[in-house]
This record gives C-alpha cells, sequence and structure tokens, in this order.
C-alpha cells in the first residue's frame, strides 16, 4: 500500500488496471500516475511489469559518448521585451528566461510531468487538495532560500486580475468570479475572476497546500505553463521587471540583452543545485557556458541564413516553405515534431456581425478542413475539427468530420439578415511564417460560394499581438500544450485574460470541469466528446489545421531532445569539440 515512506494515490491502482485491461496506453498510464505523485523512474518500472517490457526512463538512455564541458549554444530566435514573467505571451519570452527562472514542475518531451522546484507532491483521494513538498537548498542568485514564501506569493499575483496573468484560466478551480463594476456590450454586468480566500496554504517554511473548489488532475501539468517561472518573494518590492531585478534559481543569469537584438545568458558561478539530480533533462552537470539568443526577426529565411553562414547553431522555428532550405544546410539536423500547434480563425462573439450564431454557423461551415494539410502544410499537418483539441491530446475524442455546406450557410446568413451576401475583415499577423495568410486565403475562395467576401489585412507579427485580444475576427497562432483542457481554460472559460473570443457557456464549462475532474481515461475522453461538441457547434473558430514544430541544429549541438512544445531546457545539452 505504500511508495517508499508515502501513500499511493488510489487513483494509481486504477491505473494500473486500466493498463492490464488495454483500457489505456503506456504513455496516458505513465502521464496520469505521474500527475498523482509517482516517480517517473517508478512509473516506467510499473509500466514494464505490466507490460511485460522493459521501459527505461530516459535518464538511462543518454549518449554514451562523454560530454564536453564549455561553449556557447547560439540560437536564432526573436527577442520580445521581458518584464514580468506571470504575463508572458510568447513562448520566445519565456526562453529567454527559462534558465534562470525555474518551475515548480516540468513535462518532458515524453509527456510526463517530474518534480522541479518541488521535490514532490501529493493529490488527495478527490483530487480537490494538493500538496507540494518543495526542495531544500535551493538558493536565489542574491543568496535567499528558495521556500514556502515564494510559491504563495506567486499564486497570489498570478490569480489577482490587477496582474493579467492567463494563469487565472488555468486555474480557475482556484478563483469565483465577481462582478467587476463594469458593463459588456450588452450593458449586462461584466464578470472577472479572482482567487478563492484560503486556496493556498503555506503548511510550513517548505510545503504549500492548494486547495479547489472542484477535483482537477491536471494540477502538476498546469504548472509548466511558461508564464508560471517562479519569481522571488521580493519581486513587487523591486519594481516587478525580470530584466531590471534578475533574480533567479536557475543555472544561468541575464548578462546583456536587448529587445529586437539579443538575450545573453551566462552560468552562474559556483554549483548548481540541479546537478546532483538524477533526471533526464534537468539533473546533472550544466556543461554550456553560456545560452546566446540573437532575433533575426520572424522571417524564416533570414534565420536559417544566420545558421547557414555559422552565426548561429540552432534555429528555433521555422516555416514550412523553408524545409527544404534548412535540409540543404550542411551539418544540419532538422527536427520534425508532431505536437497541438495551430491558429485559429477566431470570432469575438459579442460583436457584430459575430455575435449572431447564425453567421458564425455559416462561417464555419464553409471551411473544407480536409484539404488544408496538403495545401497548406505539404501534407505534414492534422486536420482539424474546429474545437482546438488535437489527436496527440491524450483525453482526445474524435468528431465526425464537419462537412463543408454552402447551401445551410447561405440560408443561414439569409435568416441572420445577409440574403444579398456579408463582407468581413480579418487580421492576420503571419507570426509563425506566411502559411497563416495563405489559410486565410484558402479560406477566402471556400467562403465566396456562400455569398461572403473576406478581406484580409496582413500586418507585421508584433503590431498583431499587439491586438489579437481586441480585433473582432483574427488569425491567431497557439502554441502546443500537452493538454487540450489546459488549452480550453487558457483560452474558452467565461472571463479569463487570453479569452480573445470573450466566449462564455456555462455548459461548456461544467463539461471541461467534469473532464478535468476524471481519472478513468475511457470515461474522461466520452467527457470530452460533450465539451468539443459544444464548442465546435457554438462556431467560436475556424480551426482547419494542426502543424509539425519544424527546428533545425548543427550537428555538433548534442543531447539536443525534440519536444512538441518549443519550451528550451539546456540543462544537459553541450558542444561537441567546445
Amino acid at each position: 500500500m505504500r511508495y517508499g515512506e508515502r501513500r499511493l494515490h488510489p487513483g494509481v491502482y486504477e491505473m494500473q488496471e486500466q493498463l492490464r485491461r488495454g483500457r489505456c496506453d503506456r504513455r496516458e498510464f505513465l502521464r496520469t500516475v505521474c500527475l498523482l505523485g509517482v516517480s517517473a523512474s517508478a512509473a516506467y518500472a510499473m509500466a514494464g511489469r505490466i507490460l511485460g517490457e522493459r521501459l527505461v526512463d530516459p535518464v538511462a538512455a543518454q549518449a554514451a559518448k562523454q560530454p564536453c564541458r564549455g561553449g556557447i549554444l547560439r540560437v536564432s530566435m526573436e527577442v520580445p521585451e521581458i518584464r514580468d514573467p506571470a504575463t508572458f505571451d510568447w513562448v520566445q519570452k519565456s526562453n529567454c528566461t527559462r534558465h534562470m527562472l525555474e518551475y515548480l514542475t516540468y513535462t518532458g518531451p515524453d509527456g510526463v510531468t517530474r518534480p522541479y522546484l518541488a521535490e514532490r507532491w501529493e493529490a488527495s483521494e478527490d483530487l480537490k487538495t494538493w500538496t507540494f513538498y518543495l526542495r531544500r537548498g535551493v538558493k536565489w542568485s542574491n543568496g535567499d532560500t528558495f521556500n514556502a514564501d515564494d510559491v504563495v506569493f506567486n499564486f497570489t499575483r498570478w490569480l489577482d486580475p490587477k496582474t493579467g496573468s492567463s494563469n487565472l484560466g488555468l486555474f480557475s478551480a482556484m478563483t469565483e468570479e465577481y462582478d467587476t463594476g463594469e458593463k459588456n456590450p450588452d450593458g449586462t454586468p461584466k464578470k472577472g475572476r479572482r482567487m478563492l480566500a484560503g486556496a493556498v496554504e503555506k503548511v510550513d517554511e517548505f510545503t504549500v497546500r492548494l486547495h479547489l473548489s472542484r477535483p482537477s488532475l491536471s494540477i502538476p501539468e498546469n504548472l509548466w505553463n511558461y508564464p508560471t517561472a517562479i519569481v522571488h518573494r521580493g519581486f513587487d518590492e523591486h519594481g516587478s521587471d525580470i530584466f531590471k531585478w534578475p533574480v533567479g534559481t536557475g543555472p544561468y543569469s541575464i548578462a546583456d540583452y536587448a529587445v529586437g537584438a539579443k538575450c545573453i545568458l551566462k552560468r552562474r558561478p559556483g554549483t548548481y543545485w540541479g546537478e546532483t539530480l538524477d533526471d533526464p533533462y534537468i539533473g546533472g552537470p550544466i556543461w554550456l557556458d553560456e545560452i546566446h539568443y540573437y532575433d533575426h526577426g520572424a522571417a524564416s529565411a533570414a534565420q536559417l541564413a544566420a545558421f547557414a553562414s555559422g552565426q548561429v547553431d540552432m534555429v528555433h522555428e521555422f516555416g514550412k516553405d523553408s524545409y527544404q532550405m534548412a535540409q540543404a544546410i550542411p551539418g544540419a539536423v532538422v527536427y520534425d515534431a508532431r505536437t497541438a500547434h495551430t491558429c485559429v480563425m477566431r470570432m469575438q462573439v459579442d460583436v457584430k456581425p459575430f455575435d449572431d450564431w447564425r453567421v458564425r454557423r455559416a462561417i464555419q461551415l464553409c471551411c473544407d478542413a480536409s484539404v488544408y494539410p496538403d495545401l497548406i502544410y505539404f501534407g505534414r499537418g492534422m486536420v482539424g475539427e474546429h474545437h482546438h483539441v488535437a489527436p496527440i491530446h491524450p483525453e482526445y475524442f474524435k468528431l465526425p468530420p464537419l462537412k463543408q455546406d454552402h447551401e445551410q450557410a447561405r440560408k443561414l446568413l439569409a435568416e441572420a439578415g445577409y440574403g444579398n451576401g456579408l463582407t468581413i475583415s480579418i487580421d492576420c499577423g503571419n507570426t509563425n511564417g506566411p502559411w497563416q495568410q495563405q489559410m486565410a486565403e484558402l479560406f477566402r475562395e471556400q467562403l465566396r460560394p456562400a455569398g461572403i467576401t473576406l478581406n484580409i489585412n496582413v500586418m507585421p507579427p508584433s503590431q498583431y499581438w499587439e491586438i489579437w485580444t481586441k480585433t473582432p475576427f483574427g488569425v491567431t497562432e497557439w502554441y502546443h500544450r500537452p493538454l487540450g483542457t489546459m488549452v480550453l481554460s487558457l483560452a474558452y472559460r467565461c472571463g479569463v485574460p487570453w479569452n480573445e473570443s470573450h466566449y462564455c457557456n456555462p455548459d461548456f464549462e461544467a463539461a471541461l470541469d467534469a473532464a478535468e475532474a476524471t481519472l478513468d481515461v475511457e470515461q474522461r475522453r466520452r467527457l470530452m466528446e460533450k465539451v468539443e461538441s459544444i464548442l465546435q457547434h457554438d462556431a467560436v473558430i475556424v480551426q482547419p489545421l494542426w502543424i509539425p514544430r519544424l527546428y533545425a541544429a548543427h550537428q555538433r549541438v548534442r543531447n539536443l531532445v525534440p519536444d512538441p512544445s518549443g519550451y528550451h531546457l539546456f540543462h544537459r545539452v553541450w558542444i561537441d569539440a567546445c
């Protein structure tokens, strides 16, 4: 009944039985039991015994060649403004600070969530109480000891609506709805979310307990969202700006930084606390002396040109139009990761003409999603179903294809008062390359037979990110998240900061709550059928395509593990012949 000195969560036994009966696969078993507090190595051993296979945690599968200490890893990546990590809205922002600021947990490329600044955690049987035991001996770069006060401070900031953090949606089970005193466009009271009293408890100097209003299995995974980096408890006292007060627990510190130009990280003197960990991604010696990010703009060709000329060792990401160029560069290793990375053409449901469901549904019915992977992403993408849950998400339920129906679209438009046609505009920033504009252009042609004229307003990526939550109709890029429920909570719960569509449906939220609270894999997928169906039927987004993550590094960059998230963890990376 016990694992080490600790009692196993009853859900672990349930998951073992599901794996024995073939009701869940190995990936889902490993993911779930680790969320319930089992270590990754123990989880791999459990699965091996049940399946009769020898499964090895990736820590035992590292390259046999002796790493070389020293050297500089140079990466071509956009360098945006970085101030308050709680409000980060680009992966690139978090990558600039990821080796300085650390997280309570992390989810590896294998989909398993492991301890980071938290040494371990436990969940109550009802999944409403989560206790995190923090690592001892971790020091901030200013000499202070990392402790429970830091964690309580961060949760309190995240769940304060004045901060403007997307974590409000992610940890909605720790929040309550309140009247902001403002009005919606239709005159109804505008609601917001804030932290429930007593949601975060300091048990002792190195223990923090979270109290939820409803069950949630995904709490440990949610702590790897890029705005959940842990800052020092004195962050606000020093101006709430990480660049001006760069205090962290990680192995590196920011030595030089200029928006749109560079971010230079140098290894801190002394021994890093994580060097004693037996962990596949963050444990062991730190090999690199420095990590340099250089901004060559958003264009893939410019980034790959810098790579080809030897100015950098790695390109963070490039678009499909540069795939052949990347493959042709001598010494390049091209990584192609299957992801839940997408773009949604989303409508703000409280702005005319999109406040009429018939208009939104008519627009959605014009889309033939089946042609997008071949026509837009050279056959490497996956077809979307207009509900923002990807086939690689463990809780995904496949819905029947939504068929293109121009006749029904014209009928709905006529009922909505647009019998003579409709003209609309969409904003597009090509934030991940011109394929986003190409997607909008293909959709423009699919709209024509229904009498809908689509004007595409193309703008620079930086300009789009200034308006992405404001434009009535926009093409917005959403990065990979390990769970569908995670992105749904970030983007579609009522009143959360990243709800760019202004969508609010209590039935959707109740269905999402039920799915997040369910341990049984098959039952959770059945519950997700309802979640996906509601969002698809409400016609909030047109989302025809999931894309792979493409990036490249020189072959001298060793121990670089393909990761769908775009999050950089270079703790074990080293430069051959450094």
